[in-house]
C-alpha cells in the first residue's frame, strides 16, 4: 500500500492518545482497515470539532505499535521508537499541502537504556526554537533512572539527573518545567518524590503511612490542589487535599466504590471550586463523573456506553477525551460538562425484559446511588442507537465506506459455574438464534474484552456471525479475586467458565436445530480455545480459529524471550494443574482436536514464537490429519504478535470471518 492511499484512508483504530500541554493539539497512533500504523496530529480549536491530520511515513513504512508519542503545541509530534535498548527520537511534521512527502521526518537523537519513556513539558515552559520540548526517563538494570531534556531542533538530549531507583508516573508541580513529581519504587513500596530538574535533587513528597503506597495523580500548581492515590486508609483509595496547606489529606467514601476503578483524568478551577473529571472503569465499559470536593459531590455525567481513554485535557470550554464504542471507532469526544450536568441521569426505569438463558443487560456501572440508573441510551432490553445528550460530541469517528452503519454490540451477564460473567455480544437480542455464532476469547491473560470498536469482531458481524466475547475468570476489570483466579492455574477456572458457556449455548442452539458455536481466540485466548476444543464434547464446537497460540505455559517458558518468560513466571503460567482433565498441553491433546481448525501466526512474533504453531502443525500431520481438509495453517510473513492489527490485517479478518462461518479450511 502506498503512502498516499494510506494517508487518505480514515482510521479504524486509534491508540496512545496524548495531549499537548496547552491543549491546542493531540496526537495518537492510527490504523486503517489494512493495518499499517501511523501517527495522527489533532488540531483542537477553542470551539468547534477536533480535526485529525495523518502523518504517514514516507517510503511505505509503518510506525510500530510500541512507538510512544508526545503532542507538541505547534502540531508536530515527537515519536520515540523502541528497538531493544535503542530508542530513536524523531519529530514528525505535516508538510505544506501539495508537497511530497506529505510528512517531514526529522531525526533528533538516539538513546540507549533498557527502558525509555517521554513526558511533555508543561504549558508555560520556554517556547523558543532551542528550548526543550519533552523529558525522557531512562530506566536501568542497576536500578537507576536517567533524566534528559529532549530538544526539538536536533541537538543532543541534555542529561539533567541520574537518580537511584526506578521511577514512574510524572506530574508537574509548576508550569515552567522545573519540578516534576515521580513515583519511586523502593523495597516494594511506591512513594511520590519530587525531582528538581535545575539541580537534579530528589526530595520526598508523599509519605502518608509507614508502609503505604502513595502516589500523586493530579495537581494544580495555582491552587496546589492534589488528587492522590494511597492504600494508607486500608485499601487503595482516591483522596484529595491542598499540598502545604496544613490540612490532612481526605479519603471520602464517595471516591471508594468496591469493584470499580476510579481514575482522575483532568481538573479545572471553577466558580464553585476545583472540579475533577473522574473516569470510572468496571468490566467492559467505563463511565464519567464530576467530583466537586468543596461540595462533597460525585455527580454522574451521562456519556454514551463505551470505553473512555483514561487521559484528558480540560480547556475553558471543553473536556476532551478519547472514546470508543463497538459501533464507533476510537476518536476524540468533546464534552461540555455543565450541559451534561444539567441534563443529568435519567430517572430509574423498570428492569430489562427477560432474555434467553436468563441474561440481563448490565447497568451503567456508576457507583453508589447511581448503580441502578438506566441512562437515556440504555433503555431496558433495547439496543437501538439513540441521540447523545446536549454537551456530548464525538469528532473524527470513521463511518463505513459503504455509507451504512457499524454493527452495534452490548454487554450481558451470563451465568458461569462460579458466578456471573460479563460478555460483549454482537447480534442484537436474537444472537442466540443466529445461524452462526462465535465464542471469542481474549488474549492476555491479564486483559478483557471492552465495549470498544474491534475491527476483527466487526468483520465477523458483517459476515452474519453473532459473537459472544466473555470475560471469564482471569480477566481484568472485575476485582482482584476475578483476575487472580488463574494465577498458577492457566487453563483451570477460565477453562471451566468457557466449557460451561459452550455447554449452555450449544444445548440451547441444538434445541433450536442450529449448529453449535465456533471458537475463536488470540494469544492466550487461542491457547484457551484449543484447550476448550479438545475437552468439549464434539457436538459443542462447530469449528475453531486461533491466532498466535501457544501450546502450554511450560512450552512458552522454554521458547519465549526473556520479558515474556518473566511475565509467564509472575502469573504462574508454568505451574502444573493436577485434576481429572490432565495436563493443559495442546500438543498432548492434538488427537482430540476434531473440529475444522484454522491456525494463523506471524513469522516474526516477538511474544509467542511461531515455533509454537509450527509444532502444532507438525503434530497434526504426524497423527494423520490432512492440511487443507482437516486444518489450515497460515503463516503471515513479516508480521509480529499483533498480526490482526498490522499491514495486511484486512485480509486476515476476511479469512477468519469466512472460516468461522463456513468451516472450510481450504
Amino acid at each position: 500500500m502506498n503512502v498516499v492511499v494510506r494517508a487518505a484512508t480514515q482510521a479504524l483504530r486509534r491508540l496512545s492518545f496524548t495531549f499537548a500541554a496547552d491543549g491546542s493539539h493531540a496526537a495518537c497512533l492510527a490504523s486503517a482497515a489494512d493495518g499499517g500504523w501511523y501517527a495522527e496530529s489533532w488540531q483542537l480549536p477553542a470551539s468547534g470539532p477536533a480535526v485529525p491530520t495523518p502523518l504517514a511515513l514516507p517510503g511505505n513504512r509503518s510506525e510500530n505499535l510500541r512507538s510512544e508519542l508526545v503532542a507538541l503545541p505547534d502540531g508536530s509530534v515527537l515519536v520515540c521508537r523502541h528497538d531493544g535498548e535503542r530508542h530513536e527520537l524523531v519529530k514528525l511534521t505535516a508538510a505544506p499541502p501539495g508537497t511530497e512527502p506529505a510528512t517531514l521526518e526529522t531525526p533528533l537523537a538516539a538513546l540507549r537504556r533498557p527502558g525509555l519513556r517521554l513526558l511533555p513539558l508543561p504549558a508555560d515552559a520556554p517556547a523558543d526554537p532551542g528550548a526543550p520540548v519533552a523529558v525522557a526517563l531512562g530506566s536501568d538494570t542497576r536500578p537507576a533512572t536517567t533524566v534528559w531534556l529532549v530538544h526539538g531542533d536536533g541537538r543532543e538530549p541534555r542529561q539533567v539527573a541520574e537518580i537511584p531507583g526506578l521511577h514512574g508516573g510524572g506530574v508537574w508541580l509548576d508550569r515552567t518545567g522545573a519540578l516534576l513529581a515521580l513515583d519511586r519504587v523502593a523495597d516494594g513500596i511506591v512513594r511520590t518524590v519530587v525531582l528538581d530538574l535545575r539541580s537534579g535533587a530528589i526530595t520526598p513528597l508523599l509519605e502518608i503511612g509507614e508502609r503505604s503506597n502513595d502516589r500523586l495523580a493530579l495537581f494544580d500548581p495555582d491552587s496546589r490542589f492534589a488528587m492522590v492515590r494511597s492504600d494508607a486508609p486500608g485499601s487503595d483509595r482516591l483522596g484529595w487535599g491542598v499540598l502545604g496547606g496544613g490540612e490532612p489529606l481526605r479519603f471520602p467514601e464517595r471516591l471508594h466504590v468496591a469493584g470499580m476503578f476510579l481514575r482522575p483524568v483532568a481538573l479545572r478551577s471553577a466558580a464553585d471550586g476545583v472540579r475533577v473529571a473522574i473516569q470510572i472503569d468496571h468490566g467492559a465499559g467505563s463511565s464519567l463523573a464530576l467530583w466537586r470536593p468543596t461540595l462533597g459531590r460525585l455527580d454522574p455525567l451521562p456519556v454514551p456506553p463505551g470505553r473512555l481513554g483514561a487521559v484528558a485535557h480540560w480547556s475553558e470550554t471543553t473536556l476532551r477525551m478519547p472514546y470508543s464504542a463497538p459501533d464507533h471507532p476510537a476518536a476524540l469526544a468533546g464534552l461540555d460538562v455543565d450541559a451534561l450536568l444539567a441534563h443529568g441521569p435519567a430517572a430509574p426505569a423498570s428492569g430489562p425484559a427477560p432474555l434467553p438463558l436468563q441474561l440481563a443487560p448490565l447497568r451503567s456501572g456508576l457507583p453508589g446511588p447511581w448503580r441502578d440508573t438506566v441512562l437515556p441510551w440504555q433503555p431496558g432490553g433495547t439496543h437501538t442507537p439513540l441521540t447523545a445528550p446536549p454537551g456530548w460530541r464525538l469528532d473524527g469517528s470513521t463511518q463505513p465506506g459503504d455509507g451504512g452503519r457499524w454493527h452495534p454490540a452490548h454487554s450481558l451477564e451470563l451465568a458461569g459455574p462460579a458466578g456471573p460473567l460479563e460478555a460483549v455480544v454482537y447480534g442484537g437480542e436474537a444472537w442466540l438464534s443466529s445461524p452462526h455464532l462465535v465464542l471469542a476469547l481474549h488474549g492476555g491473560p491479564a486483559d478483557a474484552w471492552r465495549l470498544e470498536f474491534d475491527p476483527t469482531l466487526q468483520r465477523m458481524a458483517a459476515e452474519g456471525l453473532a459473537v459472544v466475547a466473555p470475560n471469564q475468570r482471569g480477566s481484568t476489570g472485575y476485582g482482584v479475586a476475578h483476575a487472580m483466579a488463574i494465577r498458577g492455574s492457566w487453563g483451570g477456572p477460565d477453562l471451566d467458565d468457557v466449557l460451561h458457556l459452550l455447554d449452555g449455548i450449544a444445548g440451547q442452539r441444538a434445541a433450536l436445530g442450529l449448529e453449535p458455536p465456533a471458537l475463536f481466540g488470540v494469544s492466550y485466548g487461542a491457547f484457551l480455545a484449543l484447550l476448550a476444543a479438545a475437552h468439549a464434547p464434539t457436538e459443542h464446537v462447530a469449528r475453531c480459529a486461533v491466532v498466535a497460540p501457544f501450546l502450554s505455559g511450560a512450552r512458552l517458558l522454554a521458547e519465549a524471550a526473556a520479558p515474556v518468560r518473566a511475565l509467564t513466571t509472575r502469573l504462574g503460567g508454568g505451574e502444573l494443574i493436577a485434576d481429572a482433565r490432565g495436563p493443559r498441553d495442546v500438543l498432548q491433546l492434538a488427537h482430540r482436536l476434531s473440529a475444522p481448525l484454522l491456525v494463523v501466526h506471524g513469522d516474526r512474533d516477538e511474544v509467542v514464537p511461531v515455533s509454537q504453531s509450527r509444532s502444532l502443525r507438525h503434530e497434526l500431520l504426524r497423527i494423520g490429519r490432512t492440511e487443507g481438509a482437516d486444518f489450515r495453517y497460515v503463516e503471515a510473513a513479516g508480521s509480529g504478535h499483533e498480526v490482526l492489527a498490522e499491514d495486511g490485517a484486512a485480509v486476515l479478518h476476511e479469512l477468519l470471518a469466512a472460516f468461522l462461518r463456513t468451516g472450510r479450511p481450504g
